[in-house]
Protein backbone atom coordinates (compact mmCIF):
# COMPACT_ATOMS: atom_id res chain seq x y z
CA UNK A 1 0.00 0.00 0.00
CA UNK A 2 1.80 2.80 -1.49
CA UNK A 3 -0.86 5.61 -1.74
CA UNK A 4 -2.27 7.64 0.82
CA UNK A 5 -5.10 6.25 3.42
CA UNK A 6 -7.89 8.18 3.59
CA UNK A 7 -8.97 9.74 7.10
CA UNK A 8 -11.78 11.41 8.60
CA UNK A 9 -11.53 13.50 11.97
CA UNK A 10 -14.40 13.62 14.21
CA UNK A 11 -14.62 16.10 16.99
CA UNK A 12 -13.77 20.08 16.00
CA UNK A 13 -13.20 20.98 19.51
CA UNK A 14 -9.78 21.21 21.25
CA UNK A 15 -7.93 18.52 20.15
CA UNK A 16 -9.51 17.90 16.90
CA UNK A 17 -8.26 20.55 14.52
CA UNK A 18 -4.75 19.40 15.73
CA UNK A 19 -5.38 16.18 14.42
CA UNK A 20 -6.89 18.00 11.50
CA UNK A 21 -3.92 19.90 10.95
CA UNK A 22 -1.32 16.99 10.91
CA UNK A 23 -2.82 15.16 8.83
CA UNK A 24 -3.65 17.14 6.38
CA UNK A 25 0.34 17.47 6.57
CA UNK A 26 1.18 14.04 5.81
CA UNK A 27 2.32 12.06 3.10
CA UNK A 28 0.58 8.59 4.45
CA UNK A 29 -2.78 10.56 4.52
CA UNK A 30 -5.82 12.36 2.84
CA UNK A 31 -7.97 13.85 5.20
CA UNK A 32 -11.29 13.42 3.56
CA UNK A 33 -13.64 14.87 6.01
CA UNK A 34 -14.46 16.89 9.94
CA UNK A 35 -17.16 15.72 11.66
CA UNK A 36 -18.72 17.34 14.33
CA UNK A 37 -22.71 18.20 15.38
CA UNK A 38 -21.51 21.78 15.37
CA UNK A 39 -20.96 22.03 11.85
CA UNK A 40 -19.73 26.27 11.88
CA UNK A 41 -17.34 24.75 14.11
CA UNK A 42 -16.26 22.13 11.95
CA UNK A 43 -16.48 24.50 8.81
CA UNK A 44 -13.62 26.52 11.17
CA UNK A 45 -11.60 24.01 11.18
CA UNK A 46 -12.14 22.53 7.83
CA UNK A 47 -11.36 26.13 6.74
CA UNK A 48 -7.82 26.42 8.85
CA UNK A 49 -6.38 23.61 6.73
CA UNK A 50 -7.36 24.79 3.36
CA UNK A 51 -10.81 23.14 2.92
CA UNK A 52 -12.05 19.92 3.77
CA UNK A 53 -15.90 18.30 3.05
CA UNK A 54 -17.44 18.75 6.44
CA UNK A 55 -20.97 16.75 8.24
CA UNK A 56 -22.59 16.47 11.15
CA UNK A 57 -23.73 13.07 10.63
CA UNK A 58 -20.90 9.99 12.11
CA UNK A 59 -23.06 7.61 9.87
CA UNK A 60 -22.25 9.40 6.69
CA UNK A 61 -18.38 8.91 7.61
CA UNK A 62 -18.97 5.22 8.32
CA UNK A 63 -20.96 4.40 5.17
CA UNK A 64 -18.31 6.06 3.24
CA UNK A 65 -16.40 2.93 1.76
CA UNK A 66 -13.45 5.74 0.32
CA UNK A 67 -12.80 6.36 4.05
CA UNK A 68 -9.97 3.90 5.40
CA UNK A 69 -9.74 5.19 9.23
CA UNK A 70 -11.23 7.60 11.83
CA UNK A 71 -9.46 9.88 14.19
CA UNK A 72 -11.81 10.43 17.72
CA UNK A 73 -11.41 13.50 19.41
CA UNK A 74 -14.55 13.91 21.64
CA UNK A 75 -15.22 13.18 25.39
CA UNK A 76 -14.00 10.31 26.83
CA UNK A 77 -17.56 9.60 27.96
CA UNK A 78 -18.36 9.42 24.06
CA UNK A 79 -15.72 7.19 22.91
CA UNK A 80 -16.89 3.70 23.67
CA UNK A 81 -20.00 3.89 20.88
CA UNK A 82 -18.31 6.03 18.68
CA UNK A 83 -15.59 2.59 18.98
CA UNK A 84 -17.45 0.07 18.34
CA UNK A 85 -19.76 1.75 15.40
CA UNK A 86 -16.57 2.68 13.48
CA UNK A 87 -14.96 -0.80 14.10
CA UNK A 88 -18.14 -2.38 13.22
CA UNK A 89 -17.69 -0.51 10.07
CA UNK A 90 -14.32 -1.66 9.18
CA UNK A 91 -12.71 1.45 9.91
CA UNK A 92 -9.66 2.00 11.54
CA UNK A 93 -9.66 3.99 14.88
CA UNK A 94 -7.15 6.09 16.38
CA UNK A 95 -9.11 7.61 20.03
CA UNK A 96 -7.52 10.31 22.28
CA UNK A 97 -6.59 9.58 25.94
CA UNK A 98 -8.22 8.15 27.87
CA UNK A 99 -9.41 5.30 26.00
CA UNK A 100 -12.58 4.86 27.59
CA UNK A 101 -14.26 6.22 30.49
CA UNK A 102 -14.41 2.77 32.30
CA UNK A 103 -11.73 -0.02 32.20
CA UNK A 104 -15.21 -2.51 31.42
CA UNK A 105 -15.77 -0.11 28.09
CA UNK A 106 -11.90 -0.02 27.06
CA UNK A 107 -11.66 -4.12 27.07
CA UNK A 108 -15.11 -4.59 24.67
CA UNK A 109 -13.39 -1.93 22.61
CA UNK A 110 -9.70 -3.51 22.52
CA UNK A 111 -11.49 -7.09 22.23
CA UNK A 112 -13.58 -6.27 19.37
CA UNK A 113 -10.94 -4.15 16.92
CA UNK A 114 -8.84 -7.47 17.93
CA UNK A 115 -12.02 -9.75 16.83
CA UNK A 116 -12.08 -7.42 13.14
CA UNK A 117 -8.78 -7.37 12.93
CA UNK A 118 -8.35 -3.67 12.59
CA UNK A 119 -6.02 -1.42 14.43
CA UNK A 120 -6.89 0.55 18.14
CA UNK A 121 -4.50 2.64 18.58
CA UNK A 122 -4.90 5.22 21.26
CA UNK A 123 -3.32 8.92 20.66
CA UNK A 124 -1.00 8.97 23.57
CA UNK A 125 0.58 11.92 21.70
CA UNK A 126 3.42 12.67 24.40
CA UNK A 127 4.90 9.16 23.57
CA UNK A 128 5.97 10.61 20.10
CA UNK A 129 7.67 13.54 21.43
CA UNK A 130 11.43 13.33 20.34
CA UNK A 131 12.63 13.47 24.21
CA UNK A 132 10.36 10.49 25.07
CA UNK A 133 11.26 8.47 22.04
CA UNK A 134 14.84 8.77 22.83
CA UNK A 135 14.21 7.82 26.41
CA UNK A 136 12.45 4.81 25.14
CA UNK A 137 15.46 3.84 22.88
CA UNK A 138 18.16 4.87 25.82
CA UNK A 139 16.29 2.16 28.09
CA UNK A 140 16.17 -0.31 24.97
CA UNK A 141 19.69 -0.91 24.60
CA UNK A 142 20.35 -1.13 28.28
CA UNK A 143 22.39 2.54 29.34
CA UNK A 144 19.99 2.71 32.11
CA UNK A 145 20.54 -0.52 33.43
CA UNK A 146 17.53 -2.48 35.27
CA UNK A 147 15.06 0.54 36.06
CA UNK A 148 15.10 0.85 40.08
CA UNK A 149 12.20 3.83 40.37
CA UNK A 150 10.36 5.92 37.77
CA UNK A 151 9.50 9.91 39.69
CA UNK A 152 6.91 11.79 37.94
CA UNK A 153 5.82 15.07 38.50
CA UNK A 154 2.92 17.00 36.24
CA UNK A 155 1.61 20.45 38.47
CA UNK A 156 0.79 23.62 37.23
CA UNK A 157 -2.56 25.85 38.62
CA UNK A 158 -4.87 24.30 35.72
CA UNK A 159 -8.74 24.26 34.99
CA UNK A 160 -10.52 21.78 37.58
CA UNK A 161 -12.12 19.91 35.26
CA UNK A 162 -16.43 19.38 35.71
CA UNK A 163 -16.52 15.56 35.06
CA UNK A 164 -13.38 13.87 36.21
CA UNK A 165 -10.54 14.48 39.15
CA UNK A 166 -7.18 15.57 38.47
CA UNK A 167 -6.00 11.57 38.62
CA UNK A 168 -7.76 11.33 35.26
CA UNK A 169 -7.45 14.38 33.92
CA UNK A 170 -3.26 14.28 34.26
CA UNK A 171 -2.37 10.95 35.07
CA UNK A 172 -2.63 9.24 31.77
CA UNK A 173 0.30 11.44 30.28
CA UNK A 174 2.80 10.25 32.53
CA UNK A 175 1.14 7.01 33.00
CA UNK A 176 1.20 6.06 28.90
CA UNK A 177 4.79 7.56 28.93
CA UNK A 178 5.51 4.73 31.47
CA UNK A 179 3.66 2.21 29.58
CA UNK A 180 5.54 3.39 26.70
CA UNK A 181 9.46 3.06 28.11
CA UNK A 182 9.73 0.60 30.27
CA UNK A 183 10.50 -3.06 29.65
CA UNK A 184 7.05 -5.17 29.21
CA UNK A 185 5.09 -1.83 29.94
CA UNK A 186 3.11 -0.26 32.57
CA UNK A 187 3.31 -3.70 34.02
CA UNK A 188 2.40 -3.05 37.86
CA UNK A 189 0.68 -5.54 40.66
CA UNK A 190 -0.79 -2.93 42.55
CA UNK A 191 -2.03 1.20 42.91
CA UNK A 192 -2.07 2.83 45.96
CA UNK A 193 -3.74 6.36 45.75
CA UNK A 194 -4.05 9.54 48.11
CA UNK A 195 -5.83 12.79 46.92
CA UNK A 196 -7.02 16.02 48.47
CA UNK A 197 -10.01 18.23 47.90
CA UNK A 198 -8.98 21.40 49.90
CA UNK A 199 -11.29 23.78 47.50
CA UNK A 200 -14.15 20.96 48.44
CA UNK A 201 -14.86 20.70 44.57
CA UNK A 202 -16.16 17.01 45.09
CA UNK A 203 -12.98 15.82 43.68
CA UNK A 204 -9.60 14.91 44.11
CA UNK A 205 -7.33 18.02 43.03
CA UNK A 206 -4.43 16.89 44.22
CA UNK A 207 -2.95 13.69 44.06
CA UNK A 208 -0.11 11.28 44.81
CA UNK A 209 -0.42 7.63 42.59
CA UNK A 210 2.40 4.50 43.92
CA UNK A 211 2.90 1.23 42.03
CA UNK A 212 5.08 -1.97 42.48
CA UNK A 213 6.66 -2.67 39.36
CA UNK A 214 6.45 -6.12 38.51
CA UNK A 215 10.00 -6.40 37.36
CA UNK A 216 11.53 -4.93 40.94
CA UNK A 217 11.60 -1.40 41.24
CA UNK A 218 8.40 1.21 42.25
CA UNK A 219 6.56 4.09 40.20
CA UNK A 220 5.32 7.51 41.62
CA UNK A 221 2.83 9.66 39.94
CA UNK A 222 2.45 13.78 41.59
CA UNK A 223 -0.23 15.29 39.96
CA UNK A 224 -1.85 18.78 41.09
CA UNK A 225 -4.30 21.56 39.79
CA UNK A 226 -3.74 23.78 42.37
CA UNK A 227 0.13 24.40 42.27
CA UNK A 228 1.36 28.23 41.01
CA UNK A 229 4.62 26.55 39.60
CA UNK A 230 4.32 24.50 36.45
CA UNK A 231 6.77 21.27 36.87
CA UNK A 232 6.11 18.72 34.38
CA UNK A 233 9.47 16.00 34.87
CA UNK A 234 10.74 12.84 35.38
CA UNK A 235 12.97 10.83 36.94
CA UNK A 236 13.71 7.42 35.69
CA UNK A 237 16.90 5.83 37.88
CA UNK A 238 18.21 2.75 36.36
CA UNK A 239 21.27 0.32 37.90
CA UNK A 240 23.86 2.14 35.54
CA UNK A 241 22.77 5.44 34.82
CA UNK A 242 19.73 8.42 35.84
CA UNK A 243 17.75 9.60 33.39
CA UNK A 244 16.04 12.80 34.14
CA UNK A 245 13.28 14.41 31.58
CA UNK A 246 12.32 18.50 31.99
CA UNK A 247 9.51 19.07 29.45
CA UNK A 248 9.77 22.68 29.94
CA UNK A 249 13.45 22.81 29.22
CA UNK A 250 13.75 23.54 25.99
CA UNK A 251 17.25 23.68 25.42
CA UNK A 252 18.12 20.78 27.80
CA UNK A 253 14.86 17.89 27.39
CA UNK A 254 16.40 15.24 28.48
CA UNK A 255 19.68 15.09 30.68
CA UNK A 256 21.95 11.40 31.92
CA UNK A 257 23.58 11.18 34.90
CA UNK A 258 26.25 8.61 35.39
CA UNK A 259 26.19 8.79 38.59
CA UNK A 260 24.66 6.36 41.66
CA UNK A 261 25.46 3.62 44.43
CA UNK A 262 27.77 1.16 42.53
CA UNK A 263 25.56 -2.15 43.29
CA UNK A 264 28.00 -4.22 41.69
CA UNK A 265 30.92 -3.90 45.05
CA UNK A 266 27.74 -4.59 47.38
CA UNK A 267 27.81 -7.54 48.96
CA UNK A 268 24.85 -9.00 51.19
CA UNK A 269 27.42 -9.31 54.15
CA UNK A 270 28.43 -5.82 53.93
CA UNK A 271 24.82 -4.50 53.04
CA UNK A 272 23.29 -5.78 55.93
CA UNK A 273 25.68 -4.24 57.84
CA UNK A 274 25.11 -0.70 59.96
CA UNK A 275 28.60 0.30 59.11
CA UNK A 276 28.81 -0.69 55.51
CA UNK A 277 30.85 1.48 53.32
CA UNK A 278 28.85 2.03 50.73
CA UNK A 279 29.95 2.99 47.22
CA UNK A 280 28.99 5.97 45.13
CA UNK A 281 29.73 6.56 41.54
CA UNK A 282 30.39 9.83 40.18
CA UNK A 283 30.50 9.87 36.17
CA UNK A 284 29.69 12.77 33.30
CA UNK A 285 26.27 14.12 32.75
CA UNK A 286 25.37 14.37 29.26
CA UNK A 287 22.55 15.42 27.27
CA UNK A 288 21.38 13.66 23.86
CA UNK A 289 20.87 15.23 20.73
CA UNK A 290 17.15 15.57 19.94
CA UNK A 291 15.67 16.06 16.47
CA UNK A 292 12.99 18.80 15.88
CA UNK A 293 9.95 17.15 15.15
CA UNK A 294 6.01 17.37 16.27
CA UNK A 295 4.71 14.42 17.63
CA UNK A 296 1.29 14.23 16.45
CA UNK A 297 3.35 14.11 13.07
CA UNK A 298 4.59 10.77 14.52
CA UNK A 299 1.24 10.12 15.61
CA UNK A 300 -0.30 10.00 12.28
CA UNK A 301 3.17 8.10 10.43
CA UNK A 302 2.66 5.49 13.30
CA UNK A 303 -1.16 5.27 12.67
CA UNK A 304 -0.50 4.30 8.80
CA UNK A 305 2.73 2.16 9.42
CA UNK A 306 0.65 0.26 11.64
CA UNK A 307 -2.27 -0.08 9.05
CA UNK A 308 0.12 -0.93 6.24
CA UNK A 309 2.36 -3.51 8.18
CA UNK A 310 -1.27 -5.23 9.88
CA UNK A 311 0.57 -4.49 13.17
CA UNK A 312 -0.36 -3.09 16.55
CA UNK A 313 0.98 0.55 16.90
CA UNK A 314 3.27 1.38 19.34
CA UNK A 315 0.65 3.00 21.71
CA UNK A 316 -2.07 -0.06 21.58
CA UNK A 317 -5.58 -0.10 22.32
CA UNK A 318 -4.01 -2.41 24.77
CA UNK A 319 -1.69 0.14 25.96
CA UNK A 320 -4.83 2.46 26.44
CA UNK A 321 -6.26 0.02 28.65
CA UNK A 322 -3.00 -0.36 30.95
CA UNK A 323 -3.62 3.24 31.20
CA UNK A 324 -7.23 2.94 32.21
CA UNK A 325 -6.46 -0.15 34.70
CA UNK A 326 -4.31 1.68 36.93
CA UNK A 327 -7.04 4.57 36.98
CA UNK A 328 -9.56 2.72 38.06
CA UNK A 329 -7.54 0.77 40.18
CA UNK A 330 -6.30 4.37 41.76
CA UNK A 331 -10.03 5.33 41.95
CA UNK A 332 -11.29 2.12 44.05
CA UNK A 333 -7.76 3.27 46.21
CA UNK A 334 -8.87 6.60 46.55
CA UNK A 335 -12.43 5.80 47.90
CA UNK A 336 -10.70 3.40 50.30
CA UNK A 337 -8.41 5.34 52.11
CA UNK A 338 -4.95 4.70 50.21
CA UNK A 339 -5.26 1.01 50.29
CA UNK A 340 -3.45 -0.68 47.88
CA UNK A 341 -5.50 -2.13 45.38
CA UNK A 342 -4.97 -4.52 42.26
CA UNK A 343 -4.67 -4.13 38.82
CA UNK A 344 -6.29 -6.31 36.38
CA UNK A 345 -4.26 -8.03 33.42
CA UNK A 346 -5.71 -8.16 30.21
CA UNK A 347 -3.37 -10.54 29.07
CA UNK A 348 -4.91 -12.41 31.48
CA UNK A 349 -8.22 -12.08 30.56
CA UNK A 350 -7.72 -13.07 27.32
CA UNK A 351 -5.48 -16.35 28.35
CA UNK A 352 -8.60 -17.49 30.66
CA UNK A 353 -10.94 -16.63 27.79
Amino acid sequence: MSSRLNVAVIGAGYWGPNLARNFRASADWNLAAICDLDLARAQRVADSVGGVPITPSLDDVLTDPAIDAVAIATPARTHHPIVLAALDAGKHVIVEKPLADTRERGVEMVDRARQNGLVLMADHTYCYTPAVLKIRELIEEGALGDILFVDSVRINLGLIQPDVDVFWDLAPHDLSIMDFILPGGLDVTSVSAHGSDPLNTGKACIGYLAMPLNAGGIAHVHVNWLSPTKIRQMVIGGTKRTLVWDDLNPQQRVSVYDRGVDLALQSKETADTRAANISYRLGDTWAPALPEREALANVAGEFAAAIREARPARTSGESGLRVLSVLEAATTSLGALGAPHPVTSYVKEVQEA
